[in-house]
Order: structure tokens, then sequence, then C-alpha cells
């Protein structure tokens, strides 16, 4: 059973996104997108500086069964990337809803949150 914290917002693509800070939201995989690409070995953040539309790639998950794209689940402008991933990329599987976050997004468009799921109807979306 994967845990979905009831604060976080998600997408269809399996990203979630924290709640927002100052205009800035957190965004990572969800626990389910990290038990189904298994171990996780590498994982290629984007840059800070980089803006990104909804829906377009923002990084790329690499485990030992397949390569994904993360979708950017907001449009906005990134502010950090979570460089600890780059020694320790398995924390995406062992803490995905906390230290394995990818990168944290100044959004354009605060309302584009509106479309997102919330932890209850991301579940279901699961099952």
């Amino acid at each position: 059973m994967s845990t979905n914290p009831a604060e976080y917002k998600y997408s269809s693509e399996h990203e979630w996104v924290s709640p927002v800070v100052d205009g800035v939201v957190t965004i990572g995989i969800t626990d389910h997108a990290q038990s189904e690409l298994g171990d996780v070995v590498y994982v290629d953040l984007p840059s800070e500086g980089d803006s990104f539309a909804a829906g377009d790639s923002i990084a790329v998950v690499e485990s030992v069964k397949a390569a994904s794209d993360v979708y950017s689940p907001v449009t906005g402008e990134v502010v950090e990337v979570n460089e600890a991933l780059d020694a320790e990329p398995g924390t995406v599987n062992s803490d995905p809803n906390g230290a394995g976050w990818l990168c944290k997004v100044r959004l354009s468009d605060p309302s584009e949150l509106d479309a997102l799921m919330d932890a209850e109807a991301y579940t279901a979306f699961c099952e």
C-alpha cells in the first residue's frame, strides 16, 4: 500500500506537488511511481533557472528496469534541485515523499494546482 500525504496534490503522471510556500512548490515522484520503477540508480535533474510549462519533461529517473520521464505538474522556474540525489539516487525509493524530492519550482500560475488530484482521488486513480 503506497502512502500519499494528504497535503500534497498529484498528477496523473504520478508526480506530487507540495503545498505552496512563498510561491514555491516542491515536486517529486509518488510512492506508487517509485515502486513501479524499481531500484533507482540515476536521476537526471533540471538546472536551477530552467523554466517549464505544465506537462513538460523536467527530469529523468533511471532504474534497473527502465528510464522514465518526470513531467512538471505546474508551470514555473526551477529555483532549487535536490543535489543529494547525485550521490544517493536510491533516496527516491526509500523516501519518495520526503528526502527523495526532485526540485523546487516558483509557480507561474498557482491556479494550475486546482487541476491536480487530492490524495484520495490519486489513491483511487492508482487502484
